[in-house]
């Protein structure tokens, strides 16, 4: 019972760990965000033909969407698509029962809990380090392409002044930017080349990713299209609008990062204060264990911590 909570925490790291090794054995380091190189200009210069290139990327970016009637897959196919995980919804799947057999046989190598609660935190342990680390893939993407979204459209402006069509704009940019947006914009240029409307690409995009500014973007280029006008200056507007709204946003964050620490903090306490007696006293407890009321208190105890998580998420979520 002494190590028993350090013993969870490390085996969910390992799992955490485990997943993104995978991963990237898998998919080689082209597929990781902080690669420099663009992956759909590796992709071809590794000899892959466009149409290939261009039908794999697709394939990644609307495969989770189209699986939503997988059981329990549901809940993860929204982050898993904003992510672009190149793993397969059925990939995914038995990757979250093999991490489970590996919490598993972890707990039982290092705890002495029973068969049922072993087969239970096995099973939350894989299916939650599994959706924890597509979140944060997901979260880390959407902030790069948030933050490259800006200078992407400032480009559009320049190369639209200089002469170029709309659509070789398109493919400045996903040759002169880095990763995830070059490729997403590299794939509207393809598409424009095979024939597909440029801005219903942009809006497809735009709700896969669901980010209002790329849907600024969309509704310009379309209306445009239908009613004319001067695209450079309305882009060069959205610009602007784009890079105020970033700024703000940022602010925003700034501001409220005092009060989101100290929400983690205090919801974080108690359990470090738990694993910090169970370490330095361990038979702290031992007086209460055969209590009725021990067993519910921590029920209700957990139920307490998971609620405050929540109201401390909600106190400091502002929405702008």
């Amino acid at each position: 019972m002494t190590a028993t909570p350090i013993i969870y925490g490390m085996i969910f790291i390992g799992v955490l760990i485990l997943v993104e090794g995978v991963y990237l054995v898998a998919f080689g380091k082209s597929i990781s965000l902080n690669n420099k190189v663009n992956r759909r200009l590796e992709m071809l210069d590794k000899g892959s033909h466009r149409e290939e290139v261009l039908a794999k990327l697709r394939k990644e970016m609307d495969q989770h969407m189209k699986s939503r009637s997988l059981p329990l897959y549901s809940v993860l196919a929204d982050k898993a698509q904003k992510a672009a995980i190149a793993f397969t919804p059925q990939q995914l799947i038995m990757l979250m029962g093999g991490v489970s057999v590996f919490s598993f046989f972890g707990l039982s190598i290092g705890t002495e809990a029973s068969l049922p609660v072993r087969l239970l935190m096995g099973t939350m342990m894989g299916v939650g380090g599994v959706y924890m680390w597509v979140n944060h893939k997901a979260k880390k993407r959407l902030s790069m392409v948030e933050e490259q979204l800006p200078d992407a459209v400032e480009l559009m402006v320049r190369s639209l002044r200089v002469g170029h069509p709309f659509s070789s704009a398109i493919s400045i940019v996903s040759k002169e930017i880095q990763d995830p947006l070059a490729t997403e914009f590299g794939i509207i240029a393809d598409e424009s080349t095979y024939g597909r409307d440029v801005g219903e690409a942009l809006k497809h995009m735009a709700e896969r990713l669901d980010m209002q500014d790329l849907r600024f973007l969309a509704v310009a280029v379309a209306i445009q299209q239908q009613a004319g006008g001067n695209l450079a200056e309305i882009l060069e507007g959205l610009a602007k609008v784009i890079r105020a709204r970033f700024r703000l946003f940022r602010r925003v964050k700034a501001i409220t990062a005092e009060a989101q620490w100290s929400g983690k903090f205090l919801s974080g306490f108690p359990v470090g204060a738990l694993i910090f007696i169970q370490v330095a006293k361990p038979d702290y407890y031992d007086e209460v264990l055969d209590h009725p009321w021990f067993i519910p208190a921590c029920f209700i105890v957990g139920i307490m911590l998971t609620l405050n998580i929540f109201v401390m998420r909600a106190l400091v979520n502002i929405k702008v």
